[in-house]
């Protein structure tokens, strides 16, 4: 199962708390991490998905890959800019934004239009996404859905 993490690449420092207990709960369960593979969120939730062992994957916007968090095991970089979004969305299963600004409502967006369950954790206020409390909130979710 691939669950792909969307927010800043800024973030306050609650959301990047949150961010890195999400990715280590993730990496618990044997899920692949996936983002967008800069710092902020996508930093805070491939940090505890390694603190637990996971596997982290990066969808990086240059073509060279410089804004890479030193926590991904695998970075892909694509030259796109924002439109990599895209590529996190579809090589996702699921997707928890936490925190994010209009980068992070595209991949929202994105997700919604691919019929995607976008779990919401802190974040845009969007019709469709699943509004939860916690990241222990958001895995347990996610544990129903595929089941």
């Amino acid at each position: 199962m691939n669950v792909g993490v969307v927010g800043g690449h800024k973030c306050p420092r609650a959301a990047y708390n949150a961010a890195k207990e999400l990715g280590a709960l993730i990496a618990t369960e044997g899920w692949v991490l996936i983002c967008g593979g800069g710092g902020g969120i996508m930093e805070a939730a491939c940090r505890g998905a390694k603190s637990n062992g996971g596997l982290t994957v990066g969808i990086l916007p240059s073509y060279d890959g410089h804004e890479a968090n030193s926590y991904l095991d695998v970075k892909i970089p694509t030259g796109l800019g924002y439109a990599r979004n895209i590529l996190v969305v579809r090589a996702s299963d699921i997707i928890v934004a936490v925190d994010g600004k209009y980068g992070t409502l595209s991949e929202i967006s994105f997700a919604l239009n691919e019929s995607k369950i976008v779990i919401g954790l802190g974040t845009w206020e969007v019709k469709g996404v699943i509004r939860i409390k916690s990241p222990r909130a958001a895995v347990s979710y996610i544990k129903k859905k595929i089941k």
